[in-house]
């Protein structure tokens, strides 16, 4: 039976916007403060972003304790649940998202303004055919990844944080005999010169 868009959930995997603990490759950049406040943008353009896929249900699961008041905040205004991310690293948070949803699930963090509606849609749309459907990063990693249940293996033994996370992942999925849709590559955003292509673009408003 196809999946639906709107019967697939997304979970938005974030950290709170703490002066000095987030987004610290720009903090050379933008100081502590800045790069603060540049995580703030991040996160409530993705929450928007996810919450204009019509009738999708999203998911703000944060890393750290739950009761951040920024994060409370921004999950009541634009109203979606919240969930903390459990795990010893990406790979076992990420896995632990999708055996808690235990349902076809696009999951995406907030290091990529360029992610569109349509993306989150088409990833959605996909997971009727494909098992997995990932989207990259143009610095090795992936910008969204979607499955249609839980694959505990998939996230096992992974140099997360490095420019082998997709090669070593399609090699996994390959290994694992899964049906796999690659969607369009997208830049992250994460050192200075990100920051002036996200700007350049209108992505991301300047940093004072």
């Amino acid at each position: 039976m196809p999946v639906e868009p709107s019967a697939v959930r997304i979970a938005v995997f974030a950290r709170a916007p703490v002066a000095g603990a987030t987004k610290t490759r720009l903090i050379p950049a933008l100081g502590a403060a800045g790069a603060a406040a540049l995580q703030q943008q991040l996160i409530e353009r993705t929450l928007a972003t996810a919450c204009a896929v019509p009738a999708a249900r999203v998911t703000l699961w944060i890393a750290g304790a739950t009761d951040h008041p920024y994060m409370l905040g921004i999950a009541a205004r634009f109203g979606v649940d919240v969930a903390e991310q459990a795990g010893a690293d990406l790979g076992a948070r990420m896995h632990h998202a999708f055996a808690v949803t235990a349902a076809p699930l696009v999951l995406i963090g907030t290091d990529c303004p360029g992610l569109s509606p349509d993306d989150l849609a088409a990833a959605a749309t996909v997971l009727a055919e494909d098992d997995v459907v990932i989207q990259p990063a143009s610095d090795g990693g992936y910008v969204l990844i979607a499955l249609r249940g839980p694959q505990p293996q998939l996230f096992n033994s992974i140099d997360w944080g490095t420019s082998l996370v997709l090669q070593q992942t399609l090699a996994r999925i390959a290994t694992l005999g899964l049906r796999l849709r690659l969607r369009p590559t997208l830049d992250d955003l994460d050192t200075p010169d990100d920051l002036r292509r996200a700007v350049a673009a209108g992505l991301i408003a300047p940093q004072p």
